[in-house]
């Protein structure tokens, strides 16, 4: 008997059924590199690889602070630069009281002050001499709370723009010179996962771009100095319970900066992007499954509700 007119050749069946194992077999693939990137694979050796010195900016509070503690367990040095001297002490005799042998400087440097340019060439000179092999570019700020574009004032924008987009591309500018001069190094940009792994975040519109631009500017760095022994990369998180995300305590999806700050330690020096946090990576490819439009309704109906309520504690503050 004949086949019938639907029938498919044998070939094409085949062909169908090797397109699915190869599609099944590279997904595999993928979350076995995942989960070694995340759990199993061992941390860089920062001090022997890089250098002995770290630089951490925004160092007295949240992840830069966390971070800090953790690149003084790994053995390094670290220069904690920050724009409040008491809250560099703390964090200093903090540092000091855990890690007694870790040796510990700090620089003044408020990066939203007319003279954050000339500063940043002191703290090159202040750490000319100094082996830094790994750099931390932690320093940012985000919205208060969501808003419109046409309603972040020249304060705020000014605000972001020199600590999100400038004070990166000035220390990286006074650091690196001598990480090339010395053949190795490893840099960390704190990037968001708003502006690497969700489709778009409206009403923090301002705050998103100058992340895009951290995340664009690692990821050309990396391309340029990684022939010269220099790892460049940006962190993508999406949220960790700080002052900054205005989350007070840890959950499931957003850690504590300690938390974060283990994970983040343990993906220096790797790949040029990463989302080190694992729930975080999880969340994000959950996002990409989701068709952009639905996603970007999503977020603009969630962060309406984060300004509306803003706005209300803004006028409760004002009535009072």
């Amino acid at each position: 008997m004949a086949c019938g007119a639907n029938a498919q050749p044998a070939w094409a069946l085949a062909a169908l059924a090797a397109l699915g194992l190869l599609v099944i077999a590279r997904a595999a693939a993928r979350l076995a590199l995942w989960l070694y990137a995340a759990f199993l694979r061992p941390a860089r050796p920062l001090r022997r690889r890089y250098g002995e010195w770290a630089v951490v900016t925004g160092a007295t509070d949240g992840i830069g602070r966390a971070l800090a503690f953790r690149l003084a367990a790994a053995g390094l040095g670290v220069v904690l630069v920050g724009r409040n001297p008491d809250k560099l002490a703390t964090v200093t005799a903090d540092l000091k009281a855990r890690h007694p042998a870790a040796q510990v400087r700090i620089f003044v440097l408020d990066f939203t002050a007319d003279d954050a340019a000339a500063k940043v060439g002191a703290l090159g000179e202040f750490l000319r001499g100094l082996d830094v092999g790994v750099l931390v570019n932690n320093v940012g700020a985000s919205y208060p709370y969501a808003r419109y574009f046409h309603e972040v004032d020249e304060e705020l924008t000014r605000k972001l723009i020199r600590l999100n987009v400038e004070a990166v591309t000035r220390v990286t500018h006074a650091v690196l010179p001598g990480m090339v001069e010395r053949g190795r190094g490893a840099i960390m940009n704190m990037g968001s996962g708003a502006s690497a792994i969700m489709p778009s975040d409206p009403l923090y519109t301002l705050y998103v771009a100058t992340k895009a631009y951290v995340d664009q500017f690692s990821r050309c760095l990396y391309v340029e100095y990684k022939s010269k022994g220099i790892d460049v990369q940006c962190q993508v998180p999406i949220q960790v319970a700080t002052k900054l995300a205005s989350i007070r305590k840890p959950t499931f999806l957003a850690p504590s900066p300690e938390a974060y700050a283990r994970a983040a330690v343990r993906r220096i020096g790797y790949e040029p992007r990463c989302t080190p946090y694992w729930t975080h990576a999880l969340v994000g490819l959950l996002i990409s499954l989701v068709p952009e439009p639905i996603a970007d309704r999503m977020f603009l109906h969630r962060n309406l509700s984060i300004r509306t309520r803003g706005r209300a504690k803004d006028a409760k503050k004002k009535a009072l």
